[in-house]
């Protein structure tokens, strides 16, 4: 098992960045709301990750931005923290990422020389996982934690408005993956005696 170059701490620590940021875009672009309810860059980033890093380092960058925020630093959306955001209706979203960027990586990871094809089926691979265990959890949340009675269709429809956008974000980020992935590869060599075991 490799250890991991300078590089790719980097951009971990990167992705963790550009996920609290994500997270809340809205505190720059108040428009990027829906019913009340602000949108987020934070799947397109967390399958990002994956395609970029790999599985180990994509998974690892979206535990380490999990931890942060429940140890109480404010990433989460709409500046929350602590393990309780864990336990809110769109919690599982944060434990998805983890599995999304692992899953994104490893099917990129299975190719010598990844293309644009192996790009797009990984991100949307990741879109769908993301949504089918975040919403699933959400389901569970408010019916569970919240003592709601939402049916889990009606979940779903709740879920559908938000993924027209990820949707989109999820060509964007098919599109840019392979010219981006191939830079890193390209500078990662050239910083190959940099590596940490």
């Amino acid at each position: 098992m490799r250890g991991f170059h300078v590089l790719d701490l980097a951009l971990a620590a990167m992705f963790v960045a550009l996920m609290a940021i994500g997270a809340n875009i809205v505190s720059w672009a108040p428009f990027l709301q829906i019913a009340g309810v602000p949108l987020s860059m934070q799947p397109f980033f967390a399958i990002l990750a994956g395609l970029l890093l790999g599985s180990r380092l994509g998974a690892l960058s979206m535990t380490v931005y999990m931890l942060v925020g429940v140890a109480g630093a404010p990433i989460f959306a709409n500046f929350k923290a602590g393990f309780g955001a864990l336990l809110d209706p769109t919690g599982g979203f944060i434990i998805a990422f983890i599995i999304v960027a692992y899953v994104s990586g490893k099917l990129v990871e299975q190719k010598e020389k990844p293309t644009f094809r192996t790009f797009a089926i990984a991100s949307f691979t990741g879109i769908i996982l993301t949504y089918i265990i975040g919403t699933t959890y959400m389901y569970g949340a408010v019916n569970l934690f919240m003592g709601g009675n939402m049916s889990y269709k009606a979940a779903w429809m709740i879920m559908m408005w938000f993924a027209v956008k990820d949707i989109a974000f999820t060509i964007i980020g098919a599109i840019i993956a392979p010219r981006i992935y191939y830079a890193v590869r390209r500078s990662a060599y050239q910083h190959s005696h940099s590596t940490i075991s």
